[in-house]
């Protein structure tokens, strides 16, 4: 890596490292420094991005407060090379499912994954494990072992590294789900009492309550399992309401509502942001279903047509500024709908059709200032 690279990783990793658990109202002014320094960093190696931010007027000389950096909408990682390294270079290249179009994958290159790791590995423990420093997982999903280009696949597998225990297992190889395998490993759990972290994408949930309602098994699992679900329903056959979702969780596992947690994350993020069910009824016995990020990250919302921001409660669309994405874009224009509020926010769901047309306008920006 060129050494402007080896010195901003080195500053975000600072960050990380330094806020943990959130940031405190005091270093707001940390954040927006250290925003502003990755902006000029990104605009000055990052091409395509440049370009796009030279349609907007937005540039170094401009740009002295982070929400006035472009966010660049997410069909920018299909279409064109968002990297400010060599891509030759790169250590992984996280891939979209290509669930619209199988045809136009983005594409997020890490030339280090030393951010990425330091990223997940904080807020998984703050948001997922508050409670607990190590927790037996069964994981539904594969490992990066089976997925290379996956980003799921590495937070996974970094989970079990971290914080699982020797009795965590994937239950999902070549084959798909080993069913047989996860209910005889819950069966054995539930005989001995011990906790776990059942964890995976939504629709694999669906595949596995399917199969215990055809089988009749229920089970009672032990005091302090929780349930992790992330991804939705995006690109899938089926569809079925969340609030169900958990109902069958409680009517299967014996695990409250409080106890299940949703991770919202994407391809070309490079972090992941909670649900804080679970830490907020640990810290005050109350439950906070809202969603947030750690402290390097920050999300806004805006209005669909002119990409203002609105007020809380207000719909619109959602925009991530995350710090740890350095070496692609840290401002990133989502497809989500969605409203703030005092404790986060709450995702609605999928912009369409005439609600996208801020998003439009600004995909046209971007390839039009890149000749596409």
């Amino acid at each position: 890596m060129r050494p402007e690279s080896q010195q901003i990783t080195n500053e975000i990793l600072q960050f990380i490292h330094q806020y943990p658990e959130g940031l405190p109202p005091e270093a707001e002014t940390n954040f927006n420094e250290l925003a502003i320094k990755l902006f000029n960093f990104q605009f000055k190696f990052n091409l395509p991005y440049k370009k796009f931010c030279q349609t907007k007027r937005k540039t170094p000389l401009t740009v002295k407060n982070w929400r006035d950096i472009p966010a660049i909408p997410l069909q920018g990682f299909k279409e064109m090379v968002l990297s400010s390294e060599s891509v030759e270079d790169a250590e992984a290249v996280f891939m979209t499912s290509g669930t619209t179009n199988p045809n136009a994958k983005g594409k997020n290159y890490h030339p280090t994954l030393a951010v990425w790791d330091a990223s997940m590995k904080c807020p998984f423990k703050h948001f997922v494990l508050p409670d607990v420093e190590k927790i037996t997982m069964f994981v539904l999903s594969p490992a990066a072992n089976l997925n290379q280009n996956s980003s799921l696949s590495r937070y996974l597998t970094n989970a079990v590294t971290f914080f699982g225990t020797e009795n965590s297992r994937f239950f999902f190889n070549e084959k798909g789900l080993d069913m047989e395998g996860l209910t005889n490993a819950l069966k054995e759990s539930e005989e001995r009492g011990e906790p776990i972290l059942l964890i995976g994408a939504t629709f694999a949930y669906v595949h596995v309550l399917d199969y215990l309602k055809e089988k009749n098994v229920r089970f009672q699992l032990g005091k302090g399992s929780r349930i992790f679900d992330t991804g939705g329903f995006k690109g899938q056959s089926r569809e079925i309401e969340m609030d169900h979702l958990y109902y069958m969780f409680k009517e299967y596992f014996h695990v409250d509502r409080t106890m299940c947690i949703n991770m919202y994350g994407m391809t070309e993020l490079s972090s992941q942001i909670y649900d804080q069910t679970i830490l907020s009824n640990y810290l005050t016995g109350t439950t906070v279903f809202d969603k947030t990020g750690p402290a390097w990250v920050k999300t806004i919302v805006l209005d669909a047509n002119t990409l203002e921001p609105v007020s809380n409660g207000v719909a619109g669309v959602i925009a991530h500024y995350d710090l740890a994405n350095w070496n692609s874009c840290q401002a990133i224009l989502t497809e989500d709908l969605g409203y703030r509020t005092e404790e986060g926010f709450v995702l609605l769901g999928r912009v369409k059709g005439s609600e996208a047309r801020g998003c439009s306008i600004a995909i046209d920006q971007l390839l039009q200032a890149n000749g596409k």
